[in-house]
């Protein structure tokens, strides 16, 4: 493990942790030693959280395996919700016109690559947030996930209602490829554009919508200062977070990038990376 700043003392403190490659890892389990961390620090009266680009729906298989006592944002920062009583308590979305734009840019400085596929997501239904959610995706997109709750359509009707995220995708381009094309053409006023996984994805929401955001809010919501926090995470979405957290903890498995943006490395998600640092906590 590798620290170039000191782990947050106060209390209490606002643990924020990305899900896949961080939480979790590779079978898509909580190990023991994790839970057992987790529930210890929650009952020293700490605030554990989970801070995710998944959509709501797809955390309620996490919240079987761990607690968790703070409320959880999804979608890179678009959602809050508080996961006890199932409420909605943030979405912010992006305009039909944002989004239009946005694609029109990307289509075009991607054109030589393959061009792209797009997709969004929506809130869904607000009074089944856990096993509901409104994913909609053009003929052409290639899903890197198991989802059998989707809708089709063509772009034009995709575009045509405000969603919380935006997705483009290139089955042909890594992740990180397709991001040194659009960001370039993509004005950060106008949207936020990120990826959470290799491959060839990009995540679009409002220049606001980011998980350090997010997890900005949450402490406010908490009372817990910014010194008091600290953030894990593997993916450049999570930069944003470990940057404002009081300590950003980047995984051993996080990309190179990630790691320059953290205070502390520590091992990998199949090596309870996670749980060697909240166990120096208590």
């Amino acid at each position: 493990m590798t620290l170039t700043a000191p782990l947050p003392q106060g209390s209490p403190l606002l643990i924020a942790s990305d899900i896949d490659g961080t939480l979790i890892n590779s079978a898509g389990r909580v190990t023991e030693r994790q839970r057992a961390i987790v529930h210890r620090l929650i009952d020293a009266g700490h605030y554990f959280a989970l801070v995710t680009g998944r959509p709501h729906r797809w955390i309620k298989v996490i919240l079987d395996q761990v607690r968790v006592n703070a409320p959880c944002v999804t979608s890179n920062g678009a959602v809050t919700l508080d996961v006890g009583s199932g409420t909605l308590l943030e979405a912010h979305e992006l305009s039909p016109e944002v989004m239009r734009d946005v694609v029109a840019r990307s289509r075009e400085a991607l054109a030589d690559l393959g061009g792209m596929a797009t997709a969004v997501e929506r809130v869904g239904d607000p009074e089944r947030l856990f096993d509901a959610g409104d994913y909609v995706l053009t003929p052409e997109f290639v899903s890197t996930w198991d989802e059998p709750d989707y809708t089709i359509v063509e772009e034009a009707e995709l575009l045509s209602k405000p969603a919380l995220k935006l997705v483009m995708r290139n089955d042909a381009l890594t992740s990180a490829q397709m991001y040194e094309r659009v960001a370039r053409v993509v004005d950060p006023a106008l949207a936020y554009v990120t990826y959470s996984m290799s491959a060839g994805l990009l995540e679009v929401s409002l220049p606001t919508v980011n998980k350090g955001a997010a997890v900005a809010r949450v402490a406010e919501r908490l009372g817990v200062a910014q010194e008091n926090t600290i953030a894990f995470g593997d993916m450049a979405n999570d930069i944003e977070m470990l940057r404002w957290a009081g300590c950003g903890v980047a995984m051993g498995n996080a990309a190179e990038v990630v790691k320059k943006a953290a205070d502390v490395v520590t091992l990998s998600h199949d090596d309870d990376g996670q749980a060697r640092v909240l166990e120096q906590l208590l």
